[in-house]
């Protein structure tokens, strides 16, 4: 091993050459009396020729140091030794940077919101502000996440899910000609490394001190930050990818091989997949998730293709994983929520059975069904009062609660939810792949036109389709989860797979915040709702006694039938909520059950605005065993309060 020592990321010849000869065991070290802050360095690993092993050493190459914490990518690819006895020259493609950890937190703590209270907000760091109509001074960056922040606070959110912000590769992407880079972020480089171009000084230590910014005024504003991490594969890819770090390191521990060790096994998608229970990558991961909660006071994690990491060396589903119960009983972790995409890209699929409670889970089931509730299918109505009780049939066989339940209708991997009733189709000819990416089966409906249009009637069932689900999303039991810009209506243009999409296609045109503000105060007041009414959000399924379903005419509800027309009263507290349902293309009459007073309309799908969501004073009040009328395809929410409570 070497360590080359350069003055600044892009210096030709290294400052200093420094042979690493000191091992313990299996790690190498030494010691440099100097004050290196600043400096920025590589290493070089030595080893085996690569002929037909598993071992992929590359003297050529110089490497990331895989617990760095700043790294910069360098311009100049070819660098010189700078020492005649070593002749030749050499690869690099980042630097690493030495660092002090040093930030003034002001006393600033976390909000450690319970799952109960939680609301999440995915979003994207660029594409939340990179659009010009943010009106923002720091663009497309970590600081231009703390100048939205009062919007976060005023939408009444507890807490963000960043897209991948761990330093990933953005050009390592098809040569399609069509100026497309890896814009999610699920291609990482270094885990432990702030993503260096969401920062805005050019300063080398601006990327750890600039996130540490916008997760402390986050924290500041009773926000709290979840961050979507990979560690299921890394950019390095396949057998013909790039070298970064741990390739050049330690091939044959970082990654699944085959037997031969000739080819990456891949369970990802994405050309390779790293070896989470190995001891040595088990330890890595463990310390990269201490050091982004111990150091940068992160919350929580959102786990990509979570499956992986319940696997073995030779890619098989371990019955206990080891580094899943580390993650689990870590004591520096115990506080910090976990959440899982407990899928993988080779068939294995433990939504519903996923590690212990200690785990939350992406409820992709929750997705498909409300979508195809509110879509018409026939026989959901069933399926839908499963998955607004918090998805018992998934959950309680196990012990969980519903709170492990992450419910959302709609994520950055799909339809956003202005497209998914816009769109029957998806639309990713912008990708460059003939519209074959993307998932082919969305559960989605254009209403009767493709696309956008100007037929007023259509226009106002998406927007009232949209409002259905906002409403089943937000007043279900488990933890919601809101795609960022979804409650002012963001477009994709109908791409369901807009990973390669750094433009206007992604990023959040805030001028649709303003067109529609009455969408977004209908999304306030529904967390509003959700807030005020703790028997919406408990921790517990539902009882009998706690929740009465019921058809439109009375009694037991037709749970298979070809309408999805049903309601319930939920008993909350001193009152009572009732919800009614009609995904059919009819009206349709519902006999009111007994109210404790009369019923008072909290929301309505199908009234304009501010009728939809109207404040109490303002509230249309239903008399006491009144029959009420559902537009088609609305969903109307009615509260009501003993006398002794009304005020």
């Amino acid at each position: 091993m070497e360590l080359w020592l350069f003055e600044a990321p892009d210096a030709p010849t290294p400052s200093l050459r420094v042979p690493i000869r000191h091992r313990t065991g299996d790690i190498w070290h030494v010691r440099i009396p100097e004050d290196l802050r600043g400096r920025c360095y590589a290493l070089r690993a030595l080893g085996p020729e690569p002929s037909g092993t598993a071992a992929r050493f590359d003297p050529q190459q110089l490497l990331l140091d895989p617990y760095a914490r700043v790294i910069v990518h360098s311009s100049i690819q070819q660098v010189r030794s700078g020492d005649a006895r070593v002749p030749g020259s050499f690869r690099r493609r980042a630097v690493s940077v030495v660092i002090r950890d040093e930030f003034d937190w002001q006393g600033v703590a976390s909000p450690r919101r319970p799952w109960s209270d939680t609301v999440i907000y995915e979003m994207h760091v660029r594409g939340f502000t990179q659009h010009v109509s943010s009106g923002v001074l720091h663009r497309g960056q970590y600081l231009g996440v703390v100048e939205r922040k009062p919007y976060l606070q005023s939408l009444g959110v507890t807490a963000v899910e960043l897209l991948p912000v761990q330093a990933f590769e953005t050009e390592n992407i098809i040569g399609r000609g069509l100026g497309l880079v890896q814009y999610w972020g699920y291609n990482p480089i270094a885990l432990f490394a702030p993503h260096s171009a969401y920062a805005s000084d050019p300063d080398l230590e601006a990327p750890l001190r600039e996130f540490k910014t916008m997760v402390r005024e986050l924290h500041r504003a009773g926000i709290e930050v979840i961050l979507d991490v990979v560690f299921n594969h890394t950019g390095e890819a396949g057998e013909a990818g790039p070298m970064y770090s741990f390739r050049g390191v330690d091939n044959e521990i970082y990654y699944m091989l085959s037997e031969d060790g000739a080819r990456y096994l891949d369970y990802t998608g994405c050309g390779n997949t790293l070896n989470c229970n190995h001891p040595v990558v088990r330890s890595m991961i463990l310390r990269c998730l201490r050091h982004w909660v111990v150091d940068l006071h992160i919350d929580g994690f959102r786990f990509d293709l979570a499956a992986v990491l319940g696997r073995g060396g030779d890619g098989a589903l371990l019955s206990n994983p080891p580094l899943l119960e580390a993650i689990a009983e870590d004591p520096i972790l115990r506080d910090v929520k976990l959440i899982a995409e407990a899928w993988d890209a080779a068939g294995a699929f433990q939504v519903g059975r996923f590690g212990s409670e200690r785990w939350g889970e992406w409820n992709c089931c929750f997705r498909d069904d409300v979508r195809r509730f509110w879509r018409g299918d026939p026989g959901f109505s069933g399926r839908l009062a499963s998955r607004l009780c918090g998805s018992a049939d998934l959950y309680q066989r196990n012990g969980a609660t519903p709170l492990k339940s992450i419910n959302f209708v709609t994520s950055h991997d799909g339809f956003t939810l202005n497209d998914l009733v816009s769109f029957a189709t998806k639309h990713n000819e912008a990708n460059g792949e003939g519209n074959r990416d993307g998932a082919h089966e969305n559960f989605s409906s254009n209403h009767g036109v493709e696309g956008v249009i100007d037929d007023v009637r259509v226009a106002d069932l998406r927007r009232r389709q949209v409002k259905n689900m906002l409403a089943t999303l937000l007043l279900s039991r488990g933890v919601p989860m809101l795609l960022g810009g979804d409650e002012f209506g963001r477009s994709q243009r109908g791409n369901n797979n807009a990973y390669c999409q750094d433009n206007e296609i992604s990023w959040y045109d805030w001028a649709y915040a303003e067109k529609n503000a009455d969408l977004i105060g209908f999304v306030r007041r529904l967390i509003e709702l959700r807030r005020r009414h703790a028997a919406l959000r408990a921790d517990h399924f539902y009882s009998e006694q706690e929740i009465v379903w019921f058809g439109p005419a009375g009694g037991t509800p037709d749970w298979h039938g070809a309408k999805n027309q049903l309601g319930c009263v939920v008993v909350s507290g001193p009152g009572r909520i009732a919800l009614l349902f009609n995904a059919a293309t009819e009206p349709c009459d519902f006999a009111l059950p007994p109210a404790l007073g009369d019923w008072r309309v909290a929301i309505n799908t199908s009234a304009a605005p501010p009728a939809d969501a109207p404040d109490a004073q303002s509230a249309a009040f239903i008399e006491n065993r009144a029959t009420v009328q559902l537009a088609p395809c609305s969903m109307l929410v009615l509260t009501s309060m003993s006398a002794r409570n009304s005020a």
